[in-house]
């Protein structure tokens, strides 16, 4: 039985801010209009996927953009526009979550995986080993968790490999490396818009790319069929000449109804960026000396948006680390492990993902079995950051 004079934490784990009453309002306007297919507008009208398109673009500073169903739908449809066929070989990483390696096995290729840092970013050494011995002609590269390796070196590789780079940008919209955004490193960067990401629509994708052959592509595989002209972020009509014939149709567009609440979003970013940090960073300080933790160092040259929180507990046994999770649980502190065997909630780990060949991975599996995650929504306050911290550290403590 819980000691009662132990601090309890009452937050919510997963529950988001509310939709700004501009969303509100311009999805409200779409409703009483009954036009929420992207295509069903009026003669002259911009739809409000278009205009989402637009906007993201502009913020991103990517020539095109494509609004899509997913954040997976968007991974996929790159690598099908990217020509990837069954049986082909796509590096990724081993660290990741379960939608990266489903999109390359969805369309019948074979993930292979790259061994991770305990800074919880790909592994450059391995990346460069298996680029030039894989066989691969594509690296989808996930931010997992919204950490960014050294982008300019990973360019750097996959440029001297002949490897064309897809970026998962689920966890890193507003995040950047050296000053350019997550998303602008590869040919096309991938996001996602799902409740628990940093715009919220419940589901949705984004897609950016300054390649004009890829992005007509992308379109007429989202499901365009021959009203491509109606999107504004897009390259010219010439560019689908030839494309229209040869790709096909493959529905996942965004709806009018999704893009009008998530316009609005767009110009809160960098303040919800900061208050993310905030959130984050007081966590950070609140655990800098609790024993056997190992906190994740953060690069100067990184721009994050901390909108979860990982540590290590470097040779903890299982059992411990169960019985860590399972204390501050039943103190209000939802922790997630990496470690279990058994998939949990979104924490699957590449042993399960068997629709891919089974893979040496001994750094990955050390990193995983010692790896804690929390998400910091916007409805907590620092003071809430400061009272988790401080609940995590009484534990470990205690441990």
């Amino acid at each position: 039985m819980m000691d009662e004079t132990l601090e309890v934490f009452t937050g919510n784990f997963t529950q988001q801010e509310p939709i700004s009453e501009a969303g509100i309002a311009a999805a409200v306007a779409v409703m009483r209009s009954g036009r929420l297919h992207r295509y069903n507008i009026a003669p002259g009208e911009i739809d409000e996927t278009a205009a989402l398109e637009v906007d993201f673009a502009t913020y991103t500073g990517a020539r095109y953009c494509l609004a899509v169903a997913s954040g997976g739908y968007a991974m996929r449809c790159a690598l099908r526009a990217l020509g990837v066929a069954p049986g082909e070989r796509v590096l990724t990483n081993a660290f990741t979550l379960a939608p990266v390696p489903g999109a390359i096995a969805a369309l019948g290729a074979e993930p292979v995986l790259v061994e991770t840092t305990e800074d919880l970013v790909i592994d450059l050494e391995d990346f460069a080993d298996k680029a030039t011995t894989a066989g691969a002609k594509v690296l989808l590269l996930s931010h997992m968790r919204g950490h960014i390796c050294d982008m300019d070196r990973l360019m750097e590789i996959a440029s001297a490999a002949g490897i064309t780079v897809v970026e998962d940008c689920a966890h890193t919209m507003g995040a950047a490396w050296r000053g350019t955004p997550s998303g602008r490193f590869g040919a096309v960067g991938c996001y996602s818009t799902q409740t628990y990401k940093h715009m919220n629509s419940g589901e949705g994708g984004l897609i950016v790319s300054d390649d004009p052959v890829l992005m007509a592509r992308m379109i007429l595989i989202s499901g365009s069929y021959m009203l491509y002209h109606r999107h504004r972020a897009a390259p010219g009509p010439d560019y689908f000449e030839t494309a229209k014939y040869q790709m096909p149709n493959v529905s996942g567009r965004m709806d009018n109804l999704r893009a009008a609440i998530l316009r609005p979003q767009i110009a809160e970013l960098p303040d919800r960026a900061a208050r993310w940090n905030g959130l984050y960073r007081a966590l950070e300080a609140g655990l800098s000396a609790a024993p056997g933790l190992r906190l994740i160092p953060r690069p100067q040259d990184e721009a994050f948006v901390g909108s979860s929180f990982q540590f290590l507990l470097p040779g903890w046994e299982a059992a411990r680390i169960q019985g860590l999770v399972a204390r501050c649980a039943a103190r209000g502190v939802e922790l997630k492990w990496f470690g279990a065997a058994e998939p949990v909630a979104f924490t699957s780990r590449h042993q399960s993902w068997r629709y891919a060949p089974a893979q040496n991975l001994p750094r990955t599996d050390r990193l995983l079995s010692a790896l804690l995650d929390l998400r910091l929504p916007l409805t907590f306050h620092e003071a809430d950051a400061v009272a988790i911290a401080r609940i995590l550290d009484a534990e470990l403590r205690r441990s």
